[in-house]
């Protein structure tokens, strides 16, 4: 499986680890679609949530990606920033019609239904747990293979591609995400701003 080029990967994650530093340094509250705000469990209450949406562990060491992405960052990001999306997510589904179904169908239902606030974490919470699967040590480099050839027919060359992917990544006003996507006939370059998502849309990432 070809991985994101880690280069790439390192500058989105310095335009959210500033965000993330402030979320976890502030008191863990879910915002709603009013703006209003709902008191979360202490973390020592979590385990009773039937936790639908989980936060899988790293699928390598947290000093693996350095010196690209370094411990501290994944420490805060992962642990901290991801979890707290999570937490949120699952106590929002909790004793609703959401509660037993997966990540990406409550991110579909939420956002069909104008559920903003509950849209946000879930959303966030498939985002991040995508984003560490598109690395690994030593990955990046040039695709080979299917994907590959899928890149030079949709985009003319592997260059094109990264510097498509590259500008929708730097170009997301705050916070926000840059994905490769199927739309069902071929690959396209997407940008997305805070939680949103290309499945929204039909698309795969």
């Amino acid at each position: 499986r070809w991985k994101v080029p880690l280069e790439v990967a390192a500058a989105m994650a310095a335009k959210v680890f500033s965000l993330a530093l402030l979320v976890v340094s502030t008191q863990a509250y879910a915002p709603t679609f009013m703006g209003t705000r709902l008191p979360l469990r202490k973390a020592s209450n979590a385990a009773s949530l039937s936790m639908k949406i989980e936060l899988a562990p790293l699928p390598y060491d947290y000093t693996a990606l350095e010196p690209k992405i370094g411990k501290r960052t994944l420490e805060i990001h992962h642990d901290k920033h991801h979890a707290k999306y999570v937490n949120v997510a699952n106590q929002m589904i909790e004793g609703t019609d959401m509660e037993k179904d997966d990540c990406a169908t409550i991110v579909m239902k939420s956002h069909k239904a104008g559920n903003q606030g509950l849209f946000n974490n879930a959303a966030q919470a498939w985002n991040h747990d995508f984003y560490w699967k598109c690395m690994k040590p030593g990955g990046g480099g040039k695709p080979t293979g299917a994907i590959a050839e899928q890149i030079n027919k949709d985009f003319g060359s592997y260059d094109e591609f990264k510097k498509q992917f590259e500008v929708a990544g730097n170009t997301a006003f705050g916070s926000g995400w840059a994905w490769l996507s199927w739309d069902g006939s071929k690959l396209v370059v997407d940008k997305t701003i805070g939680a949103g998502n290309p499945i929204t849309d039909g698309k795969k990432p």
